[in-house]
């Protein structure tokens, strides 16, 4: 039996930070969070062209940036928008209003950079996030969180409402580093059996599965779930170190728009295509 879900069904129910309990239940989307242990990964890049894949397989697909702080999807996307979440947050304007088109096909909801009082999950932005989460879930297939980098409770709060969370990394020893520690609170605060990876950056094949099983020794050796068995890691694929990405970057455009044939694009549409497969296909 899979863990598939189809594009229009209802996913599991988030969790709580530090419980095993659901927060609020989320129907219609499949709400994937990607997150990473550091800053600098690649983590926004991976969203915003991961959407335009899934868009191009028939996905109804929005991208939250779910980064409240120090949100950059716009600049990623090359977007200036008239409405930002913040602006949703304090009652200037309605969430509809926030939903812009981005180039690939897909929708976003952009928050605003440089905001200090989301630095911390206070009562009201974990209020009012939620119900933004809980209004745009029946109109997707697919909800990215584009979250913030670390374990700050405004991050962990943003992953607890996704039924899948997706950690980026590179081979850096900081980013690994920092990607067990992110995943070590997964395991232990939410009580997460399991969370995808995907290494970014890669300099050779293979090197992704090999760092998944290294963390997944270590992971094994001090931390358990609340089952007592090891948080499992499941490798989603590996993005390779490709010069087309900072000039992606650079012009501020999609990859998948700019340099489709590149090896890093190809890496993303190979990862739509399991995460299509695994998560978002009927089951049989």
């Amino acid at each position: 039996m899979t863990d598939a879900l189809s594009p229009r069904s209802t996913p599991p129910a988030p969790q709580a930070p530090g419980s095993g309990r659901p927060s609020a239940p989320a129907a219609g989307a499949r709400i994937i969070a990607i997150t990473s242990g550091k800053g600098g990964v690649g983590k926004t890049f991976v969203s915003a062209n991961l959407a335009a894949a899934l868009t191009r397989r028939g996905y109804r697909v929005l991208v939250l940036d779910a980064d409240l702080g120090l949100a950059n999807l716009d600049v990623v996307l090359n977007l200036h928008p008239k409405v930002t979440l913040h602006d949703v947050f304090t009652g200037k304007a309605d969430l509809d209003d926030a939903v812009i088109q981005a180039p690939g096909g897909f929708s976003v909801v952009l928050a605003g950079s440089g905001m200090v009082e989301y630095s911390r999950l206070t009562p009201e932005v974990r209020s009012e996030f939620l119900n933004v989460i809980q209004t745009l879930a029946p109109r997707y297939d697919v909800l990215l969180l584009d979250t913030g980098a670390g374990i700050s409770d405004v991050v962990l709060f943003s992953v607890s409402l996704a039924s899948e969370v997706l950690i980026v990394a590179t081979p850096e020893p900081t980013s690994l580093t920092d990607a067990y520690a992110a995943i070590k609170v997964l395991a232990t605060q939410q009580k997460r059996p399991y969370v995808r990876i995907v290494v970014n950056q890669a300099a050779r094949p293979g090197d992704g599965r090999a760092i998944t099983g290294q963390l997944q020794q270590v992971l094994e050796r001090f931390v358990s779930t609340e089952s007592g068995r090891p948080m499992r890691l499941l490798h989603m694929g590996d993005i390779p170190a490709d010069p087309a990405v900072r000039d992606a970057v650079m012009r501020r455009q999609l990859l998948l728009l700019q340099m489709p044939g590149c090896p890093a694009a190809l890496a993303i549409a190979q990862l739509a295509n399991k995460i299509d497969t695994t998560l978002l296909a009927p089951a049989n």
